[in-house]
């Protein structure tokens, strides 16, 4: 076995047949569990993914988010799309993409955030991701709605030396289609 093909890449520097093999890769990897708004929420930032013989073995990318916290508005990193090839998992890919998408946290955003399945929260928590102890919100359109389903399964992890706002305040995160988080 050869040692995978690493890129780090821009939505913008996709090609359209990459950005397709990736999205074909993310639709298979989540078993059909992937619909047009999580691909819509995929794009517009950094993604990191490896490949061997031309086959897509695993992806993530991250991606900005505005998040209200305390009165104040943080530029955040948002993970998504993360996802390894089922023959290769329990191999280090995931943690690979995840190493790749902490350090663009960590350069350019005040903390990270994600929302993880069951499956994946064993990763997140090992890099150093904690659970997000406090309540969670989505800016609506004319108010603030709470986000209960979500508490429990959406990480932060701090960027570089900056903290983590305090959980005593509600984490408010901007609106879009599909799944807030």
């Amino acid at each position: 076995m050869t040692e995978p093909l690493w890129h780090i890449a821009h939505t913008y520097e996709l090609t359209p047949t990459a950005r397709d093999g990736i999205r074909t890769f993310l639709d298979t990897a989540f078993e059909g569990d992937f619909s047009d708004d999580d691909w819509d929420h995929t794009l517009g930032g950094i993604h990191a993914y490896a490949r061997e013989s031309g086959s897509l073995l695993a992806h993530g990318s991250v991606v900005q988010r505005r998040v209200i916290h305390a009165h104040r508005s943080y530029r955040i990193g948002y993970v998504e799309g993360v996802a390894v090839r089922a023959d290769r998992r329990r191999e280090g890919l995931g943690g690979r993409v995840m190493a790749a998408l902490e350090r663009v946290i960590d350069g350019a955003y005040t903390f990270g955030a994600l929302s993880a399945s069951a499956t994946g929260a064993g990763l997140y928590a090992t890099r150093g991701w904690q659970v997000w102890q406090g309540r969670i919100g989505v800016q609506g359109l004319s108010r603030v709605e709470l986000l209960p389903d979500e508490e429990g399964s959406t990480y932060v992890r701090a960027a570089g030396s900056r903290p983590l706002p305090s959980p005593s305040r509600m984490l408010i995160f901007d609106w879009r289609d599909g799944d807030v988080l």
